[in-house]
């Protein structure tokens, strides 16, 4: 017969291969999620090559933000398998979160600095202010419509956004008691530009926005250190009305 010590180095390899097992193998439950991450993860991957890098998104930290970023989070379940693809996807309550080509592009040209303060009106999905929070904004984002706001606001905060601030409110006003800001960004779009908003931009600021009714182009706006406003028209863009 074996000899015992032969048995028990057996047994011992057995329990040692059971406890890799169990320590390397996900439960039952763990596995469609991370089949469905690694699935997202190619299909955001296959979104920065394809939408982002073959178009004229050329900022590094841009890309490296929405190659990592989870944009399907964003997005209510039943319109997840729709995340990355090249178009806007429902969110809920008639509004988008934007294509993002449009989203890559406004961050691009919006030019955020680690560091800048922002102002964001229409938060929405909450997306646009964690690209701008990554980016390494201290970001001030109101949102008028209460329960897109308060999901938003939740998730924000369960994806560890300490920077992201999300107010409740008409985005019409701003956020006076934080101005000025560094950047102000609109992802709604006015028939025409809120004076309000432009005085809360800092002397050397940027303001960018999409502006029209029917037909909408996105502007951006500087503000030189003298106060003086310089205005440019970027792409021609549709955007849900902003509303008061």
């Amino acid at each position: 017969g074996m000899d015992m010590h032969a048995v028990h180095t057996n047994a011992m390899a057995g329990a040692l291969a059971l406890l890799l097992l169990l320590t390397k193998q996900p439960t039952t439950a763990e596995v469609p999620r991370m089949v469905e991450e690694s699935r997202y993860s190619e299909a955001r991957r296959r979104m920065v090559g394809e939408q982002l890098e073959s178009r004229d998104i050329h900022d590094p930290k841009v890309l490296a933000v929405m190659a990592k970023l989870p944009r399907h989070l964003f997005i209510p379940e039943q319109y997840r398998h729709l995340a990355y693809g090249d178009h806007p996807v429902s969110i809920g309550e008639e509004q988008t979160i934007s294509q993002p080509y449009i989203v890559a592009y406004m961050s691009q040209e919006l030019q955020v600095a680690a560091g800048h303060k922002v102002l964001e009106i229409g938060t929405g999905s909450g997306y646009q202010a964690a690209v701008l929070a990554e980016l390494g904004a201290e970001v001030y984002t109101v949102e008028i419509r209460k329960a897109l706001c308060e999901r938003s606001q939740k998730l924000l905060q369960s994806l560890g956004y300490k920077k992201v601030h999300v107010r409740c409110a008409d985005g019409y006003a701003g956020w006076p008691e934080k101005a000025p800001f560094d950047r102000v960004i609109l992802t709604a779009a006015p028939p025409e530009i809120p004076q309000a908003l432009l005085a809360q931009l800092a002397p050397g600021g940027i303001f960018l926005a999409p502006v029209g009714t029917y037909y909408q182009e996105l502007v951006r706006i500087r503000k030189d250190k003298n106060g003086k406003l310089h205005r440019e028209t970027l792409i021609p863009v549709r955007f849900v009305p902003m509303f008061h």
